[in-house]
């Protein structure tokens, strides 16, 4: 009898347990994406500094690559500690270079690889905190932003 009562016990106990297991939330679903930067400017552009969030909160930001303009040889920089803490990212960059060598017009100046989770839209906002030309002057500029899914 006691026996019995022990393997009743073991029994309700695992299936208590697969209840409880079954009934927990699963993690959300996510996928990865590319943010591209760019910085739209008639003048050659030497220094910027973009700030990039989700509204969301649903970005998490996995690594980040430089651009297509060969004068910024370097991805930008960034705080490393706080792009694994948070749904935003400042980035900024510049060149030495001549005058003569800059880019202009629309220049991708930063490549960031995002892990998204829960959203399937994700809603980007990138702020234009600065731009300047190779003598430290301020130019009128914008920023612009593509998004690939890498599902």
């Amino acid at each position: 009898m006691k026996r019995a009562a022990r393997v009743w016990k073991t029994v309700l106990a695992v299936l208590c347990a697969a209840m409880v297991l079954s009934t927990t939330a699963q993690p959300e679903a996510s996928y990865f994406t590319t943010v591209d930067l760019f910085v739209v400017s008639g003048t050659p552009v030497a220094a910027w500094q973009v700030e990039l969030t989700e509204r969301r909160g649903a970005m998490q930001i996995v690594g980040i690559e430089r651009g297509d303009d060969s004068t910024f040889r370097d991805p930008p920089y960034y705080d490393r500690v706080a792009m694994t803490r948070s749904d935003r990212i400042v980035l900024a960059s510049f060149s030495l270079s001549d005058a003569a060598q800059l880019q202009r017009g629309k220049v991708r100046v930063a490549r960031v690889h995002v892990r998204m989770t829960g959203t399937p839209e994700p809603d980007y906002e990138a702020r234009l905190v600065a731009a300047g030309t190779a003598d430290g002057r301020p130019i009128d500029a914008q920023i612009s932003l593509e998004t690939q899914t890498e599902r």
